[in-house]
């Protein structure tokens, strides 16, 4: 079993009592991912920096790809396609060596959601990862394997209970308050099925040129209903006048 750094109540270590990180590879200078899982990642961290604020009680998130996560000093990291985490902030020197990752004595908590994309069998997302997520205490654990690899359903999530992830029966993160769902269409000119995050209406959260779509179309909406008032009050006047013209042929003035 990994060890891990133990925390204060606080959540986070004084700074004399921080670890050495100066052993530690923290980014290896040759990532190798391909084109679907890249993208697949973007719109995955995409989405929330433009469309999300956060759970309601949540001071803050940080959702990123690729990033190393550090339960000790004393071992490599696991790197999980995305991981998403509440109520933390990055530093703002974050060059810095000792915030460049996601040291769980730097963020005094686990994520709570990691996302895996599988596009081979050589990830082993059902065994030692699960495991050793598990022991990092993350609360969701997200398997998405589009061309099923794993042999099993292309979505699967997992929720923590006690040490051992549960398979999830419905598809909504309650302690993030967000949910998670497959969507087909068309993300930056490629078409496919996509996971998405979503709300508890199960509409996906917009990426940022999907909601500038939206106020787009919301203002040429808002546009047209002006301008058919503006169209339906001067036919009304219009008729108002024609009404009076008439009346004054009969010999009746009309009332103003």
């Amino acid at each position: 079993m990994s060890e891990s750094i133990i925390l204060t109540d606080a959540g986070l270590l004084p700074e004399d009592l921080l670890p050495d990180v100066s052993h530690l590879v923290t980014e290896d200078d040759e990532p190798l991912d391909n084109l679907p899982s890249e993208k697949q990642q973007r719109l995955l961290t995409e989405t929330l920096y433009s469309s999300w604020n956060g759970p309601s009680n949540a001071q803050g998130f940080l959702v990123a790809a690729n990033v190393g996560l550090f339960p000790s000093n004393k071992q490599p990291p696991i790197v999980p396609d995305v991981f998403l985490s509440l109520d933390v902030q990055v530093a703002d020197n974050w060059w810095e060596r000792r915030h460049r990752s996601y040291f769980f004595w730097d963020f005094g908590k686990p994520p709570e959601v990691v996302i895996e994309i599988v596009s081979n069998r050589e990830g082993n997302e059902t065994g030692r990862k699960i495991l050793e997520y598990a022991r990092m205490r993350v609360m969701y654990y997200i398997i998405f394997d589009p061309t099923r690899q794993l042999g099993g359903e292309v979505l699967q999530m997992y929720e923590l209970r006690g040490r051992q992830y549960i398979p999830m029966s419905e598809q909504w993160l309650t302690e993030v308050e967000l949910g998670l769902c497959l969507w087909e269409g068309a993300y930056e000119g490629k078409r496919d099925v996509w996971l998405r995050w979503c709300d508890t209406t199960g509409n996906v959260i917009p990426t940022g040129a999907e909601r500038a779509e939206q106020e787009r179309l919301r203002a040429e909406q808002e546009c047209l209903r002006a301008e058919q008032e503006r169209e339906a009050k001067e036919t009304a006047l219009q008729r108002a006048e024609r009404l009076a013209a008439q009346l004054r042929a009969l010999g009746v003035e009309p009332e103003v």
